[in-house]
């Protein structure tokens, strides 16, 4: 075998992937022993980092996929049970697009992002979209209850372009996915960082969207400066299938700073007495629209909460 090398997977499609090694771009296949045994997941996806043996000037093999550091992914039903679709692996930061009108934001929708990239510990970005529109109040109105929860939060308007460049920074040097609702402007914010970006993403994205998992395709897309993107339609569609009610307090940073000062140390932070975080709620240090999602994402209603 030839002397392996070190690459990473920028696009899947079909059983083909693209690997960046170094300047050059492979066509790999993935060797056939890594193909034994029942499949539960994907072998390799987007980020993974491999080891190729070359077979030519434009052609390798895939002979190892290295552990994953962390992932974004979603259960889908087969015959054989459920099978692990992963939308990316090794991101280094989820940056979550929402407009602060017109669209009016599904602030739930953020919080649920939010909880996912927590359990995958993968930073996470918020970009509050198009603030010409309301002024600077109004949007730090909505969106800075997440600044006081130490979220990065960029507000950012393409008319303006204020706020673009210094998310433009924070995507050099890294791996990003895009995340958000339709009419929020990823595409406009990534054509103003780059032109031309948001439309190979959204391309992507839409093609994804299509068609079953063994056939579509997924793509880091390259930014000039250094660093990729990628879109990810698929994480509206998640599940918190894999999180318990018991473990939910755990992803609410302002929640998991109390749990210790609880009395009970199975409370459910809904009735219990000597609650910390009940009492955290009442002093407003806690925003009832972010406790809201929290009983939600527990399946609690809150009319069966005595005192709230």
């Amino acid at each position: 075998m030839s002397e392996l090398l070190r690459g990473r997977v920028i696009q899947a499609q079909s059983g083909f992937y693209t690997v960046e090694i170094g300047e050059v771009e492979l066509t790999c296949q993935l060797r056939g022993r890594l193909k034994q045994g029942r499949k539960i997941g994907d072998i390799v996806a987007i980020g993974d980092w491999v080891q190729v043996s070359r077979q030519d000037e434009r052609e390798g093999m895939i002979e190892e996929v290295e552990s994953r550091q962390s992932m974004i992914y979603r259960m889908a039903p087969t015959a054989r049970g459920e099978y692990q679709q992963v939308i990316i692996a090794n991101p280094d930061q989820a940056v979550f697009v929402f407009s602060v009108t017109q669209p009016e934001p599904k602030l739930r929708m953020l919080d649920r992002f939010l909880v996912i990239a927590e359990r995958e510990e993968v930073s996470a970005i918020i970009v509050a979209n198009k603030i010409d529109l309301t002024g600077m109040k109004k949007a730090r109105d909505l969106f800075s209850r997440y600044q006081k929860i130490d979220y990065l939060v960029f507000y950012t308007s393409v008319i303006t372009g204020r706020g673009i460049k210094a998310l433009k920074k924070q995507l050099i040097g890294k791996t990003s996915l895009f995340a958000g609702p339709s009419g929020a402007g990823k595409t406009s914010i990534l054509n103003k960082i780059q032109p031309g970006l948001g439309l190979e993403v959204k391309e992507v994205s839409e093609g994804t969207k299509k068609g079953k998992h063994t056939t579509v395709s997924r793509k880091l897309v390259k930014l000039s400066g250094g660093g990729y993107v990628a879109d990810t339609p698929g994480l509206k569609a998640l599940d918190l299938w894999d999180i318990t009610p018991e473990e939910v307090d755990g992803y609410f940073r302002e929640i998991n700073n109390l749990v210790h000062n609880c009395r009970f140390s199975d409370c459910s932070h809904t009735h219990e007495p000597g609650c910390a975080v009940i009492e955290a709620l009442k002093s407003k240090q806690i925003h009832v629209d972010r406790y809201r999602s929290y009983l939600r994402m527990r399946e609690v209603e809150e009319d069966k909460i005595p005192w709230f």
